[in-house]
């Protein structure tokens, strides 16, 4: 089996439209969730979101491209772009058919589906645009990335709602484990914040109807009342390790473990058992050999999935207990950057792998903002309100997704 490194990062995020800068403000704690700019909240009962700020798709594209790409693949691209030029690897230092793409979205276009369903209604079928299609579908991201730096290779987009970005970077993960490929750019994007995507999940009583960005997205608190709809994208560079050595790059840690899982149980709210979810962190912690190895808890950071949903945060609480015994869940650095993100769907996992990844290289755990009030059923050390410093050794991102897919990637240091 081949050894698997992470070479290369970027991100577009409500925090920082560059990984470094999003990394940076959320070891500071920097909310970024406000009122929504996108659309008049007027009739909406929901009126906060975590919006990106400042982006210019022109810094990362020509505007004639810009116009023909949905702005979820305009943050995709842009974020792959960052990751790239952070890696430096090619098509002159990588074999083209060995160097593959696995970006997914949740939702894929949903800016291009309601402006154009909206000219539909108002102006007819002949002002739907021709390019409606290719830019709505959700595969079409990881196909631009592709163009972009020509790769060959496979170019698998991975659709598992919230756990999409995770579930990429998982199965990236294994093709560059198994030999299937040199480099993969891995990760996911999502910008729906848009009229129809905020009725639709206002309606399923999945948003919090908070006013106050303090206290919207507040995961483990007993005060939590539902996630607050973020967007951007996130993307790693997913290297086989001889051939990241090979052309000098630099690495910033190892992808050791992956599972992946599915509750089989609700559309919607997760398995209030944890059974599954708790196995996909689990066997992603067996792969990466933690409980076979020396590893102290005090050692590891989990990035949880941590929505500020009241099933979500309890579930999820039980799931790393059933994985690691209740005791030693307790002694785990977990923290949910979400309170500062908000839930960015299909891209989470891989910003939230960013976060996993940065505090094994810095020694830091990113906090858990706008924590107030305890939850018994929610108990472990959450990291609340400021980040902390520690000899982090392994880490991991969990990911729980509608329909009940859960996934879990594990990183830990580089030993040569």
């Amino acid at each position: 089996m081949k050894r698997v490194v992470i070479t290369g990062i970027g991100a577009v995020t409500p925090i920082g439209n560059t990984a470094e800068e999003t990394w940076k403000n959320m070891v500071d704690g920097k909310c970024g969730i406000g009122q929504i700019t996108r659309f008049d909240t007027s009739d909406y009962k929901v009126k906060l979101a975590a919006e990106v700020k400042d982006f210019d798709p022109l810094q990362y594209m020509e505007k004639s491209e810009a116009r023909k790409e949905d702005l979820y693949s305009q943050y995709a691209v842009a974020a792959a772009i960052q990751a790239v030029e952070d890696s430096g690897v090619n098509t002159e230092n990588t074999d083209p058919y060995r160097f593959g793409v696995y970006v997914g979205s949740g939702t894929g276009g949903m800016t291009t589906f309601s402006e154009e369903h909206g000219k539909l209604l108002e102006r007819g079928p002949r002002k739907v645009s021709p390019f409606f299609v290719p830019m709505m579908i959700s595969n079409m991201a990881a196909g631009n990335i592709a163009i972009r730096f020509g790769c060959k290779g496979a170019t698998l987009p991975v659709v598992t709602a919230c756990a999409t970005s995770t579930n990429a970077v998982g199965e990236a993960y294994r093709a560059v484990k198994h030999g299937y490929a040199d480099v993969i750019i891995a990760g996911g994007a999502e910008a729906t914040i848009v009229p129809l995507a905020v009725a639709g999940f206002t309606n399923c009583q999945a948003l919090s109807l908070t006013e106050n960005p303090e206290e919207a997205s507040i995961p483990f608190d007993a005060r939590r009342n539902g996630f607050v709809m973020g967007e951007g994208a996130g993307m790693l560079i997913l290297e086989e390790y001889e051939h990241a050595v090979s052309r000098g790059a630099k690495i910033y840690a190892e992808i050791k473990g992956y599972g992946n899982t599915c509750d089989a149980y609700h559309m919607t709210a997760p398995d209030p058992e944890a059974e599954s979810s708790g196995h996909a962190v689990k066997l992603a912690f067996e792969e990466a050999g933690y409980f076979e190895g020396e590893l102290s808890p005090e050692s590891e950071y989990i990035n949880a999935h941590g929505t500020s949903t009241p099933l979500n945060d309890k579930t999820e609480t039980a799931a790393i207990k059933k994985a690691f015994g209740e005791a030693e869940a307790k002694k785990l650095h977990v923290s949910s950057t979400k309170s500062m993100t908000g839930h960015m769907l299909g891209a989470a996992g891989a910003v939230e792998a960013i976060a996993a990844v940065k505090a094994i290289e810095e020694g830091v755990v990113p906090p858990t903002i706008g924590y107030k009030e305890a939850d018994p059923e929610c108990d472990l050390d959450i990291t609340p309100n400021k980040a902390v410093k520690a000899d982090i050794k392994m880490s991991a991102s969990i990911s729980l997704g509608f329909g009940g897919h859960n996934g879990c990637v594990v990183f830990g240091a580089v030993e040569k």
